[in-house]
């Protein structure tokens, strides 16, 4: 029998991995693609891990005690995981958002008890497309409202508890597929998804190669171009990352809005699985390795998000 959890924060992880062999059928794909159901978290995303490890790191090291205000940037996954850890913990969220990304995610953010301010999109962006200047004027609200209330600034692309969470999600991988995997991919967003699963992976297993996804319209590290302005909220921010480990990437590959729109709408109608932009990029991209150089091999990416989340938008 389960035990009964004492809080919502211990339903974090564990997420099932699912073999999506009509959806690899479906695109005529010799191998086989496994997805990690991270929509099933609580918050419905990957990032309830990061906001709950990088809650636990300001702690340990003293930044933060009961009633302090935690700050962060996001474009909502991050901040629903945040507004979750702050809000069992006895901490103020401030959630600072672009206008750019999906309401749903403000309106959750919001009933979890987070402040959210959201941030109008620099002149010329297009709606619901969040590009690297709409992120500059996120980042200096966020920084504006730390200073004026004395806030401790939960920086999910400098905290290593970014990546400390995203561990434990390699771990649970490498667990359940018995380490039968040949390859990783994951969009760039901050980074740490990347390096905290790719780093345990090939610790257990150096052959296993791992891809650094990113959207066609905002290449950064891979072949640099595009306009900076795309569709698939949560990635693509055209900047450094600190906690990227570069060392870890053993390709890089580009997906476009309307690959990953197609993927997200191929996982739901062929596999039952409801995800966001990101995670059909993750499908979007797991077809081209699967159809080039991984053909034949087993292949893993998250689905990141949940559909849920989008349907103020036109992805379904």
């Amino acid at each position: 029998m389960a035990k009964v959890l004492e809080n919502i924060l211990e339903a974090i992880g564990n997420t099932k991995i699912v073999k999506c062999s009509r959806l690899a059928r479906h695109w005529g794909l010799s191998g086989t693609i496994l997805a990690k159901l991270e929509h099933l978290n609580p918050g419905f995303s990957k990032k309830d891990r990061v906001g709950l490890h990088m809650v636990l790191e300001a702690e340990e090291k003293g930044l933060i005690s009961s009633g302090d205000t935690v700050v962060e940037l996001t474009s909502g996954n991050t901040g629903t995981g945040l507004a979750l850890a702050c809000g069992i913990k006895g901490y103020r969220f401030v959630a600072v958002m672009s206008e750019g990304n999906s309401m749903e995610r403000a309106r959750m953010m919001r009933a979890l008890g987070a402040e959210v301010v959201l941030v109008p999109q620099a002149p010329g962006s297009m709606p619901g497309q969040v590009s690297g200047e709409d992120l500059k004027l996120v980042d200096e609200e966020a920084q504006r409202i730390v200073r004026e209330r004395s806030a401790f600034r939960a920086d999910q692309f400098a905290m290593k508890g970014n990546v400390m969470g995203e561990r434990v999600s390699g771990e649970e991988i490498w667990r359940d597929t018995g380490g039968r995997v040949d390859a990783f991919v994951d969009m760039a967003g901050s980074g740490g998804s990347f390096t905290g699963i790719s780093s345990v992976l090939k610790g257990h297993n150096p052959e296993i190669r791992c891809y650094l996804g990113e959207p066609a319209e905002a290449a950064f590290f891979g072949d640099p171009g595009g306009s900076g302005r795309h569709r698939i909220q949560g990635c693509g921010y055209s900047r450094g990352l600190p906690l990227l480990d570069r060392s870890l990437v053993d390709g890089f590959i580009s997906v476009t809005d309307d690959e990953a729109i197609e993927g997200a709408r191929a996982l739901a109608r062929h596999e039952g699985i409801f995800g966001g932009f990101s995670s059909g990029a993750h499908a979007a991209a797991a077809r081209k390795l699967l159809d080039g150089p991984e053909k034949g091999k087993t292949l893993l990416f998250l689905v990141c998000d949940s559909g849920l989340k989008y349907l103020s938008t036109d992805l379904y």
